[in-house]
């Protein structure tokens, strides 16, 4: 539990107050609180200790079918309880990754889908809700820390979006390397303007694919192109966005391919997104780092259960 006056994870049990409520003190500031002040998962009557394992259920690749089997949580809670954690890791994640120190930072894009695939959305008339939907992702190379993400379309506009998120993430001059879409092209300088060694990995691949579906085209080559600043160009790359890109698909059930388990509504889809980044952040331990990214990055000071992230994420 983080204090709401101090934001602290320095914390212990100090008794009870008049009405029984569990009380707490920040061993760094003295200041105490009840437990009620807190609402994790807002006005839901749900075990905080049954709706964590159904998050972690979640987070680690289970559909919400299997959860609702598992934990025994009716389908529509386990939906309403994806929205309202997942509104709370958005605001959590804007509130403390903030003015952090990169030094070389990997921006890449992923697909995937609400509700329908473009084609059939464009088809049959509806609304921008659905059809493909893009998660724009920056990484910070050293620590791991997924530094911005946003969920838009593929335009311009959302790249600039991600661009600005990115910004009031980070402090200091950094080297980003992003792929060859244009986008970025504009965007990084627009909003960077002097503070940003820029270059993208630009990948050539071959016109035809051999197999049709969801297979990418053979490389034919590939080139680094520095666009703005003075990058390191040994360091371009985008290995480790990617490798976060995959377990993104690996890890929500919603992104796995050729199955019913897609997101239905946009609201869930972006939720579920947010919930998987602040738990993969502050709540999962990384295998080269032996450490959270959020540990590595300084901003706190041990891997958190994913009930302290709910509790945190809703201060």
């Amino acid at each position: 539990m983080i204090a709401k006056a101090c934001k602290c994870t320095n914390y212990s049990k100090n008794g009870k107050s008049r009405k029984g409520e569990q009380r707490f003190v920040c061993k760094d500031c003295n200041r105490r609180w009840t437990e009620d002040r807190i609402k994790p998962i807002g006005d839901m009557r749900v075990d905080l200790s049954k709706a964590a394992l159904a998050i972690q259920l979640l987070v680690e690749g289970s559909s919400v079918r299997a959860t609702s089997r598992i934990t025994g949580l009716h389908q529509a809670t386990i939906s309403d309880l994806i929205l309202t954690v997942g509104e709370n890791c958005e605001r959590f994640l804007s509130n403390t990754i903030k003015d952090v120190k990169a030094d070389f930072v990997e921006a890449d894009e992923i697909w995937s889908f609400v509700g329908c695939k473009e084609r059939v959305r464009k088809l049959r008339g509806y609304g921008g809700e659905m059809g493909d939907s893009w998660t724009f992702i920056a990484i910070e190379r050293k620590t791991k820390l997924v530094l911005a993400h946003h969920i838009a379309d593929r335009s311009g506009d959302a790249a600039e979006a991600f661009m600005k998120k990115l910004k009031n993430a980070t402090t200091g001059r950094f080297q980003l390397t992003t792929d060859g879409w244009q986008g970025y092209q504009y965007s990084v300088p627009m909003t960077f303007l002097h503070d940003v060694d820029f270059a993208q990995l630009i990948k050539t691949y071959d016109k035809e694919q051999e197999t049709v579906r969801y297979s990418p085209a053979k490389i034919r080559s590939i080139e680094k192109v520095a666009r703005f600043g003075n990058p390191d160009m040994e360091m371009v790359s985008t290995s480790f966005v990617e490798n976060f890109n995959l377990q993104l698909r690996m890890g929500l059930r919603r992104f796995t391919r050729l199955t019913n388990a897609f997101s239905k509504s946009l609201d869930h889809h972006t939720a579920m997104q947010n919930i998987f980044i602040a738990a993969y952040n502050f709540a999962r331990k990384h295998g080269t780092l032996k450490m959270s990214p959020g540990m590595a990055s300084g901003l706190t000071d041990s891997v958190w259960s994913i009930e302290k992230l709910l509790i945190a994420a809703a201060q």
